[in-house]
């Protein structure tokens, strides 16, 4: 059952951890802070660490709002292989290289990939085809064509390069999937592109600094651990 405490309204910032859904991370905000209606404003996969935005009680009202911020990204590629589910968790598909990219054309391919950018959606995601979530069907076995769509990406920061691994920050919009933008760079570098690592260090001005570890959530939350939600909500 769903409760409606009177002072039960705000926002909660969680460090989500690898292996964990983003639905699991609301059930468990749900049942600490007693049950209250509580939704999120961006999934992040099992695979990926990092901030999610809990909104509870009447700031669920600020979901879509909070979707559309700028968000960043930390995340590791492994441009040796591809996989069919663009991370590790799918059977790599290694790629034969003859000589590995420098970091020069490393930052040519990003710069190709900044700016408003038509991007495939992974067909193991939770998009929805013909009523059911794309996932399911791939894991079913079926063929599925991803329809593209138009996202923004303002900028791409190389951290790392060491043949084959890349670390970039990127800087977004909403819809952006970062496991197709690891794809993608290997398209266009003639290299694998999967990701190995993925962390989620900002939505808006919400950082990983303002966020609570999972595990360290106080218990029971109450409304002193919230944050007040967006003016217009």
């Amino acid at each position: 059952m769903t409760v409606s405490a009177p002072d039960m309204h705000g926002l909660l910032i969680v460090d989500k951890p690898v292996g964990c859904s983003s639905m699991d991370v609301v059930r468990v905000v749900r049942r600490l802070a007693g049950r209250v209606k509580t939704g999120h404003a961006g999934t992040l996969d099992p695979l990926a660490s990092g901030v999610m935005i809990c909104c509870l009680g009447r700031a669920t009202k600020a979901v879509e709002q909070l979707m559309g911020q700028t968000k960043i990204y930390d995340t590791t590629i492994d441009l040796s292989a591809f996989t069919a589910t663009d991370d590790a968790e799918g059977k790599r598909e290694p790629v034969d290289v003859s000589s590995p990219p420098s970091a020069d054309q490393i930052r040519a391919a990003l710069d190709r990939l900044t700016g408003d950018v038509e991007q495939v959606p992974p067909a193991h995601s939770a998009i929805k085809i013909g009523g059911k979530r794309a996932y399911k069907l791939a894991r079913a076995g079926e063929t599925i064509t991803m329809p593209p769509r138009m996202v923004r990406i303002d900028s791409i920061d190389l951290r790392c390069y060491e043949w084959p691994t890349l670390d970039i920050t990127v800087t977004c919009g909403k819809g952006t999937y970062i496991r197709s933008l690891a794809r993608q760079i290997g398209d266009i570098l003639g290299t694998g592109g999967y990701l190995t690592a993925l962390r989620r260090t900002a939505i808006g001005k919400y950082t990983t600094d303002r966020a609570i570890p999972l595990d360290e959530l106080p218990e029971p939350i109450t409304p002193g651990h919230l944050l007040p939600a967006p003016p217009r909500w």
